[in-house]
């Protein structure tokens, strides 16, 4: 597995959209496309900035449950969905951790600004499609 998470990473890494799922109040799946995570911790951890007043984010603190997904078209389309849990962190370590100075043009009042959060997603398994397969694992913590 050692091989294919560098090979994973980098799928990641080159991406410029992310793709993640949360799930509705009546139960059902929610996709939504966003800016790739700010910060990566191997296959295990990724960290986005969204707003605290967005359905996705009530979403989160509904039900944790939740996928990400990556894909590679110019790699005959290689595909990486994770699966686990979505934390909304609304602390001022975590939202400095992954702040930015453009980060004003949505959040006016800065790093502090109460619209402004972070989403933790921390993986538990995952699925790799590549080369017209797919492949299942665990992800290492």
């Amino acid at each position: 597995m050692k091989d294919t998470a560098k090979t994973i990473e980098k799928v990641i890494d080159r991406q410029k959209v992310s793709f993640i799922g949360s799930v509705n109040t009546d139960g059902f799946p929610n996709m939504k496309a966003m800016l790739m995570p700010r910060k990566r911790v191997g296959l295990r951890e990724f960290y986005f900035t969204t707003n605290r007043s967005s359905m996705r984010t009530s979403q989160y603190i509904e039900n944790p449950k939740a996928c990400v997904y990556f894909y590679d078209k110019r790699l005959m389309y290689h595909g990486v969905m994770l699966i686990g849990t979505m934390e909304v962190l609304e602390d001022a370590a975590s939202k400095e951790m992954i702040w930015r100075s453009g980060d004003t043009m949505y959040y006016k009042q800065g790093v502090a600004d109460p619209d402004y959060c972070v989403l933790k997603f921390t993986a538990q398994k995952g699925r790799y499609y590549h080369s017209f397969r797919a492949e299942d694992f665990e992800v290492e913590g």
